[in-house]
């Protein structure tokens, strides 16, 4: 009997702990098919204030965020770091009050001058160490048409992508009532909709990683005002990864057509070529790529030079057709030319250059080519951009010392983002 007893006690203990279990894993998992809450409804475990001291409390299984007069942009962030994902959440916010959500984001360690536009003036901006940076979604209210969009937080200071042109994007946010968020990142791609409405598409090469933050925006105003979120889950992807296309010791993977001369010291590729020599020198990689994005960083000392990408090799001197990021020492740097075709897709201004380019500086160019849609960056400022372009689809690297003139550029950290392998 007594035998008896002890296993129905155990049996009783194994079921309420199978339970507990159960109940866990069901608080941490919604829906299957890899979504996770990332709040659990009555605890803010997990979630850090950082930047300000405005307030954040739990009430009806929502996270209401407090302003505090006097306090700076505050924001309540993961613990976790998350690189690729699918985050979607449901707000409503005081149309009195602007806020976002931090996405890939981080935090200044020290205290921070960075040189940001201002009404097409370049002006210094001091960050405090603790302040939060990066991606933010937009969230305001239907008079400012705003939310959805992407705002760069305390460092570039300025819009990644505006949605108040669009006026689905502009209308899809409503005044309150509780308005549901889905936001996409995948390598370089950030996607919003707001209501099912999609609002942003972006293509922005700087942050693959960072945590995300529920924004209280600083305010003047003595009486407190809320902003309140629920149903916050995400689907983690895993996060993609810059990987090498050039060793920093040989050029394997790469050869060199048809004039000019390259050659690999320290870690860089130095490439030159003489006025009298009318054949433009290429180097160009031996594998050809469709969709990617790429970086590097290059010095333009002498001459016109440029990243050529879905590039075909052909015979004439200039070595081969295809598009190029325009590099050189003074002029046109981040324009879109295509060579053995339409010549200049997009050409700068001289004072957009003047916005990105450093002259005699090492700079570094990106170039994202996914199907129709190719955006380049050159130091982080977006510099050309084609959408559901008809052109070419697949090709070559190659960089280029142009014909005829004295040439000297340099290359060197030649990366491709690629998904990390598990």
């Amino acid at each position: 009997m007594k035998s008896c007893s002890r296993k129905l006690i155990v049996l009783v203990m194994g079921a309420s702990l199978l339970a507990v279990v159960s109940c866990t894993s069901a608080s941490a998992k919604v829906g299957g098919s890899g979504w996770k809450n990332l709040f659990d409804g009555t605890t803010l475990n997990g979630w850090e204030v950082r930047g300000g001291f405005a307030r954040y409390h739990v009430e009806n299984r929502e996270i209401v965020g407090t302003t505090v007069v006097g306090s700076p942009n505050t924001f309540l962030c993961t613990k976790r770091e998350y690189g690729d994902f699918v985050l979607e959440f449901e707000v409503k916010c005081d149309p009195r009050l602007n806020s976002g959500v931090q996405i890939r984001s981080h935090v200044y360690k020290k205290d921070t001058t960075l040189e940001v536009w201002r009404r097409d003036k370049k002006v210094k901006a001091v960050h405090k160490a603790g302040h939060v940076y990066g991606y933010q979604v937009e969230i305001s209210s239907e008079r400012t048409g705003s939310s959805g969009g992407v705002w760069d937080e305390a460092r570039k200071s300025m819009w990644l992508y505006d949605v108040k042109s669009d006026p689905a994007a502009r209308g899809a946010f409503k005044d309150n009532q509780w308005n549901k968020f889905r936001i996409a990142c995948i390598g370089d791609s950030i996607k919003t909709w707001v209501n099912g409405v999609p609002c942003t598409d972006l293509r922005d090469p700087v942050d693959q990683v960072g945590f995300i933050g529920l924004q209280v925006h600083s305010v003047r105003s003595e009486k407190p005002l809320e902003v309140r979120w629920r149903n916050i889950r995400i689907k983690d992807l895993g996060r993609h990864v810059w990987k090498p296309l050039f060793d920093g010791k040989s050029l394997r993977g790469w050869h060199t057509l048809p004039g000019g001369k390259w050659q690999v010291r320290d870690g860089i590729i130095d490439g030159s070529s003489a006025i009298s020599e009318n054949r433009h020198g290429l180097l160009v990689s031996d594998k050809s790529y469709s969709d990617f994005t790429v970086r590097l960083k290059f010095k333009a000392l002498k001459g016109n030079s440029g990243l050529y990408f879905r590039a075909d090799e052909v015979g004439s001197g200039v070595g081969v057709h295809g598009f190029q990021a325009e590099i050189d020492a003074s002029k046109d740097v981040g324009g879109l030319y295509e060579t053995g075709g339409r010549a200049w897709v997009v050409q700068p201004t001289a004072e957009d250059v003047a916005r990105w380019f450093k002259p005699q500086e090492w700079n570094e160019m990106t170039v994202s080519a996914h199907g129709g849609r190719i955006v380049v960056h050159v130091n982080s400022l977006k510099t050309a951009e084609l959408k559901n372009d008809k052109g070419r689809l697949k090709g070559h690297l190659a960089l280029q010392l142009h014909g005829g003139q004295d040439m000297h550029v340099m290359f060197k950290d030649i990366e491709m983002l690629l998904p990390q392998k598990k």
